[in-house]
């Protein structure tokens, strides 16, 4: 369980592919403090601690992870959102995130709004009824709130967040550029409520 509030930023070193894609992603954790086993938030994606050393640590990537994931998210030198599994008694400062991706998002533009940056996502029909104003979303493992949503005729809607100094300067938000696919996980509560309506339904 995590909470979209990233704690460091990455860099995947390298990758092998074994029966499963072995990571090497270099951080500035203490590595010390980090069990093998261990769940860390990688761009949205709650992976395991396989190995670890001074500044690094190893994860496998399955194919249903790659799959689900936004293309070029397990490339070497890719910058990565990271943050480490939330513990019983920490601030709970974004919402709650599971680390698992339900889509993947395409950015349509950014754009300065006085010192922030706003981000317009383009999401298909899958995701699009569980995106709605001043609710939660999280992308590439940021939590973020959505400013407004635009539903469009084909069924897929395009959706804005604000994203403010602190948390570009802090995230791999930098290097965001039109047309980048970027992970998506939707409100848990989204998710359990749209569940109801369906059983219900029925």
């Amino acid at each position: 369980m995590f909470t979209g509030i990233i704690t460091d930023i990455g860099t995947i070193r390298s990758t092998e592919q074994r029966g499963d894609l072995r990571c090497v992603i270099d951080c500035h954790y203490d590595t010390s403090t980090i069990d093998i086993g261990a769940s860390i938030a990688c761009s949205g994606v709650c992976l395991t601690v396989v190995d670890k050393g001074s500044g690094w640590f190893s994860v496998d990537v399955s194919g249903e992870s790659i799959k689900r994931s936004a293309p070029g998210s397990w490339v070497v030198g890719r910058r990565v959102n990271l943050e480490r599994a939330l513990k019983i008694g920490d601030e709970l400062g974004g919402h709650i995130v599971t680390g698992h991706v339900d889509g993947v998002g395409t950015v349509l533009g950014i754009c300065p709004e006085g010192d922030s940056h706003r981000v317009g996502v383009q999401v298909d029909n899958a995701i699009a009824p569980f995106v709605a104003a001043k609710g939660s979303i999280t992308i590439d493992g940021v939590s973020l709130t959505v400013n407004e949503v635009e539903d469009q005729s084909d069924g897929t809607a395009h959706f804005a967040v604000n994203i403010i100094p602190h948390t570009w300067a802090v995230t791999a938000f930098g290097s965001l550029q039109q047309g980048q696919k970027v992970n998506l996980e939707i409100d848990v509560l989204a998710r359990y409520l749209a569940r109801m309506r369906e059983v219900v339904g029925r």
